[in-house]
């Protein structure tokens, strides 16, 4: 009979480092200090991208949990029949555009099309590292967790291989853009450079530009934009458990800048074509001093 070490040694070999030591801290602080501002949030008209009889389309502020922002929808809907329920979800410090709907019917809608990856979603980030010698790239890769819990990204050869706990690795694929390097605006590129994650990636050492990219995630995986810019060497400015900057030059940045700025789609109902977009926050425009 096999070993548990020898067993051991058939599951697939993560790609990214487990979060820093660090991280576990930071993370419960941050996780408390949402938790406290969750329970206080109120959605006010003034959160809404998009309204109808169907559905709400709301601008999710950074450190606040999605079951908040739902918990208060019903305050702001004159409709008291509507079942309100969870289009997508963002993780705690992303802020922008999430999808409240009305019915089970269109939830159910929705959720499907998310699935299938029939909705199309743009992100915008702010990263710290080495200036990219790339403008336009695309990561395909695996995605699962690793032994110890935490998601990691793998080689994508390893999609479909068997991980600790019975779950399996995933595909995983974002197209990545870049906006601006310390403040200056790049020039669009349709020259698209294209990694198939095969082993860990030979990174120059650190980097203290100013890197904002816009992102476009083919699939919908946990965490899959903050693991590909963890991956290409531009983590994201405060997020520490995927070796972010968390302080950076003097100053100390809670939660991470990432935003989901647009949704597009077809109307689960009417088939219409709709365009979702959240404002940019501070720190994604170049007025560097409104920056937190």
């Amino acid at each position: 009979m096999e070993s548990t070490s020898e067993l051991n040694l058939q599951y697939p070999k993560p790609i990214s480092p487990p979060p820093p030591p660090i991280s576990k801290d930071i993370e419960l602080r941050r996780a408390m200090e949402a938790s406290s501002k969750s329970s206080l949030f109120n959605l006010t008209r003034d959160h809404v991208l998009y309204e109808d009889e169907y559905l709400m389309a709301v601008n999710k502020p950074k450190g606040v949990y999605c079951e908040a922002v739902l918990r208060s929808a019903p305050q702001i809907v004159l409709d008291s029949s509507s079942e309100f329920h969870l289009a997508n979800r963002l993780d705690r410090d992303t802020s922008g555009v999430m999808i409240i709907t009305k019915s089970h019917k269109v939830a159910a809608k929705l959720v499907k099309a998310f699935t299938e990856h029939k909705i199309r979603k743009s992100y915008i980030a702010l990263c710290i590292g080495s200036s990219p010698n790339w403008r336009k790239i695309t990561v395909s890769s695996g995605h699962g967790r690793s032994k110890h819990g935490a998601w990691r990204v793998y080689a994508a050869l390893d999609v479909g291989r068997v991980l600790p706990g019975g779950s399996f690795v995933r595909d995983m694929e974002t197209t990545f853009e870049v906006v601006s390097v310390n403040g200056v605006e790049t020039e669009s590129c349709e020259v698209e450079n294209v990694i198939v994650v095969e082993g860990e990636r030979e990174l120059s050492g650190g980097g203290d530009d100013v890197v904002v990219v816009r992102a476009f995630p083919r699939s919908g995986r946990t965490h899959q934009i903050r693991l590909h810019c963890q991956y290409l060497g531009i983590p994201i400015r405060g997020d520490v458990k995927y070796h972010g900057m968390y302080e950076w030059r003097g100053r100390t940045f809670e939660g991470h800048e990432l935003h989901a700025e647009c949704l597009s789609l077809d109307h689960p109902v009417t088939d219409d074509p709709i365009v979702i977009r959240a404002p940019l926050p501070c720190w994604a425009t170049r007025d560097e001093s409104c920056n937190g």
